[in-house]
């Protein structure tokens, strides 16, 4: 399946370099990473929730799950 992810400048830039020096594709180094994690035994319980901030009339000011509304609100008015 293809699928896009943002991930960090220098996290892809690590495995870059990683796939490079053991003649791999990066694709296959973050398929390997993502399958020792999820095979770790490693529930959404175990994982310590992120800090949450609202407005002071308890309005949800981004949803953090809907990528486009964070880069607006990241990148400001255009």
């Amino acid at each position: 399946m293809r699928t896009t992810l943002d991930l960090a400048d220098e996290l892809m830039a690590a495995v870059a370099a990683r796939a490079g020096k053991k003649g791999r594709t990066a694709a296959s180094i973050v398929e390997e990473a993502l399958r020792s994690y999820l095979g770790a035994g490693r529930t959404a319980d175990a994982i310590e929730p992120l800090p949450s901030w609202g407005s002071p009339d308890g309005r949800v000011l981004v949803d953090l799950g809907h990528r486009d509304a964070v880069r607006a609100a990241l990148d400001g008015p255009a």
